[in-house]
């Protein structure tokens, strides 16, 4: 299950009840409504880890021109081996914006050929988001009882309807991604009554790793934009008896531009 609104996302859209409607119908449409929306503008709008091999521009060697939008560097390596991330320009500049080119400073350039390596393997957190910096927000919970092992797919809080930090309640939905140190996961059921969500680990590409009792959990928020868009659409998927075409200003402007 991949959707970049969550189940609640959607219910408060169509202002219906928990009770309403058929949770796979919902699910189902969110999930459409996110293969299409990232389809069309060649993003992803839910982060992931992941190393991505790149050759740098014929015509510019000390720079990388890269295949998606990188939210964090994590490492660099060429043909000789880790390259020193402090020697890296991301471009833009900005540390809420996602970088489309990393350039090396002056003097330095990759080291290409050697062990037959021509190309740059680039480490890191991959994706769109535009507050970055405050993506990922406070749940107000932690993982309860004891420590959560690496095989787990129940994870106990301590009031799963309780408030997060922004005092929205409920702070767990289905479709959640979440962040327990560095791993991601994904909740695909809630049992209120328990404080038990049930949790796909290790996805993103992070590995599932033991975490102990009182570990910070997080919950990523997606772009706002994006994730009305993702609502709307999702809702047109409700009620559509056919394939839908996706017209809209917002999804134009974030197409990728690819070389």
């Amino acid at each position: 299950m991949y959707t970049i609104a969550t189940l609640e996302d959607l219910r408060r859209h169509l202002n219906v009840g928990a009770n309403a409607g058929s949770e796979d119908d919902l699910l189902r449409a969110l999930g459409e409504a996110s293969h299409l929306i990232e389809s069309t503008t060649q993003r992803r709008y839910c982060p992931r880890l992941a190393t991505l091999e790149v050759k740098p521009a014929a015509a510019a060697p000390r720079m990388l021109i890269l295949p998606d939008d990188l939210l964090e560097l994590r490492a660099l390596s060429d043909g000789g081996g880790a390259v020193d991330i402090a020697h890296i320009f991301n471009v833009p500049g900005e540390s809420d914006e996602p970088s489309s080119i990393l350039r090396l400073k002056r003097g330095r350039a990759f080291r290409l050929g050697l062990n037959r390596v021509d190309s740059v393997s680039v480490t890191g957190i991959w994706g769109w988001h535009d507050r970055w910096a405050q993506a990922w927000r406070d749940s107000g919970d932690r993982v309860g009882e004891k420590a959560l092992s690496a095989h787990a797919a129940l994870l106990r809080v301590a009031n799963s309807a309780g408030a997060d930090e922004d005092g929205v309640a409920p702070r767990f939905h289905v479709g959640h991604l979440l962040r327990i140190g560095g791993e991601y996961l994904r909740v695909t059921a809630i049992d209120r009554s328990a404080n038990r969500l049930t949790v796909l680990r290790g996805i993103g590409g992070t590995r599932a790793t033991a975490h102990l009792r009182d570990a910070k959990i997080e919950t990523y928020a997606p772009s706002p934009a994006i994730r009305d868009l993702t609502v709307r659409y999702a809702e047109l998927t409700l009620k559509s008896v056919g394939p839908l075409e996706l017209q809209s200003p917002l999804l134009d402007r974030m197409r990728r531009l690819t070389a």
